[in-house]
């Protein structure tokens, strides 16, 4: 569930998928903290530029919330075990789960090419200030989220960032992350989903999930089957 003290915006850098990448390998024992200061040191000029992104780096891997360790945990596992583990979906797993800034941007992207193919910038902007208003910074951190998402490879900017669209081919998964990668859905929505359209959720719009998803919730001892009032199957967390 999200808690009270999940913060409101906080995903207020751009952030590479290789900065993340070394996170989670200094996480995993791979790398050290000072290979990853020096990553940082090297691509940003200002101290409170780098301040704002260790911050974020922290959060996503080295330092997460206390709610959030376990699934970090995991995460981290995942990784060990298989170094070629789509570092994309894990980090964006970690920031749909740490971030509900970040996950609103990914649902409001996910929907709109869904039903277009493509949208504009100003729409996700337009439809985020809806949410959380006009207020000072909400543009600026949401176009750090597109710039990272697309960094990742889940979009495609085009027209300067006017027009976004999704990769033609969408990121692969292993059965064990694809599982993950859902924990974290559920985490960030904070409720229960239907199992037949999890693996449609909006905030997951760029991974592709096999067919035996369903099933293997069911058998997954960190989730829990139940049937609502209408005869859906709902997943939730355990």
């Amino acid at each position: 569930m999200i808690s009270d003290t999940s913060p409101q915006i906080g995903f207020d850098r751009y952030i590479q998928l290789d900065w993340a990448r070394t996170a989670l390998r200094v996480r995993s024992g791979f790398e050290t903290l000072e290979e990853l200061r020096d990553l940082i040191d090297a691509s940003h000029t200002g101290i409170a530029a780098k301040k704002k992104t260790r911050t974020v780096l922290n959060r996503l891997w080295l330092e997460p919330r206390s709610e959030l360790v376990a699934l970090s945990d995991r995460a981290v596992a995942i990784y060990k075990s298989d170094p070629s583990a789509s570092v994309a979906a894990l980090t964006w797993g970690m920031a749909i789960a740490t971030y509900p800034f970040f996950g609103a941007v990914s649902e409001i992207v996910g929907r709109l090419l869904r039903l277009q193919g493509e949208c504009s910038s100003a729409e996700v902007h337009r439809r985020m200030a809806e949410v959380y208003g006009e207020r000072e910074g909400t543009r600026r951190m949401t176009n750090m989220v597109l710039q990272s998402q697309a960094d990742w490879g889940a979009i495609d900017r085009m027209s300067q960032g006017k027009i976004i669209t999704a990769r033609h081919k969408p990121i692969t998964l292993t059965p064990e992350l694809e599982l993950w990668l859902v924990e974290a859905a559920l985490r960030h929505a904070g409720r229960g989903m239907s199992i037949n359209t999890v693996a449609t959720s909006p905030a997951l719009f760029p991974f592709s999930f096999s067919d035996r998803l369903a099933y293997n919730l069911s058998q997954d001892e960190r989730f829990a089957i139940r049937v609502d009032s209408a005869s859906n199957r709902i997943v939730a967390l355990m």
